[in-house]
C-alpha cells in the first residue's frame, strides 16, 4: 500500500497522475476490466469515464505535457511546477480526474505499483458576465404582458370570426333574394 491520498468532498478541477510500475499486461488489464483499478486504488467503485491509462509514447508529437495542457485543461502554472517530473515520465501512466468520486470525499491508498507523480489542478472557467450586454438583441423583447398578447389576440380572433359570418350572411341574403 501506498500513502493515503485525500481528495475533499466537492473537488471537481484536480488531475492526478500515476505511473504505473508494473508489467504492460496488468497496466493493459487495470484499463479494460470493471473494477480493476477501482480495487488498486483501495475503492469500491469508480467512474472509469475520468479515468485514462496508457503508454505515455502514445502522445507522439504532443507530449504528456501537451496533452494535460490541451486535453485535460491542467493551468499553466501546475505544469510550469511538476514539469520536470511529467515531462521525464515513460512507460504506463494513469490521469486521473477528481470528477470520477462525483464530488465525495474519498481516500485513496493505492498499491504499492501506483506512483503518485502529480496532483494538478484544471482552469476554471470563468461564467461571470462582463456587464451589460450592449447589443440590442441581447435586450428584452417582450413589450407586453402575456396576458395583454392573450387578450389582444382573442379580439382580433372575435373580429375576424365577426367579418367572417356577416360575409357568410351577406352571401346567403344575396342568393336568397
Amino acid at each position: 500500500m501506498g500513502d493515503v491520498i485525500e481528495i475533499p468532498k466537492g473537488a471537481r478541477d484536480q488531475v492526478l497522475v500515476f505511473t504505473l510500475e508494473m508489467p504492460v499486461e496488468q497496466a493493459k488489464f487495470l484499463r479494460d476490466e470493471d473494477g480493476a483499478l477501482a480495487q488498486v486504488l483501495g475503492l469500491p467503485a469508480l467512474d472509469m469515464g475520468q479515468a485514462e491509462i496508457f503508454p505515455v509514447e502514445d502522445l507522439e508529437g504532443l507530449g504528456l505535457l501537451g496533452y494535460l495542457r490541451e486535453g485535460m485543461g491542467v493551468s499553466e502554472a501546475d505544469l510550469s511546477a511538476h514539469g520536470m517530473a511529467l515531462d521525464g515520465l515513460s512507460g504506463w501512466v494513469l490521469v486521473l480526474r477528481a470528477r470520477a468520486f462525483d464530488g465525495a470525499e474519498t481516500r485513496l491508498t493505492p498499491a504499492s505499483s501506483l506512483m503518485l507523480v502529480a496532483r494538478l489542478g484544471e482552469v476554471k472557467t470563468d461564467w461571470s458576465a462582463p456587464g451589460a450586454i450592449p447589443s440590442d438583441a441581447a435586450q428584452p423583447s417582450l413589450r407586453t404582458s402575456p396576458r395583454d398578447a392573450r387578450n389582444r389576440a382573442r379580439r382580433i380572433g372575435a373580429s375576424l370570426f365577426a367579418v367572417v359570418m356577416l360575409l357568410i350572411f351577406l352571401l346567403i341574403w344575396a342568393l336568397a333574394t
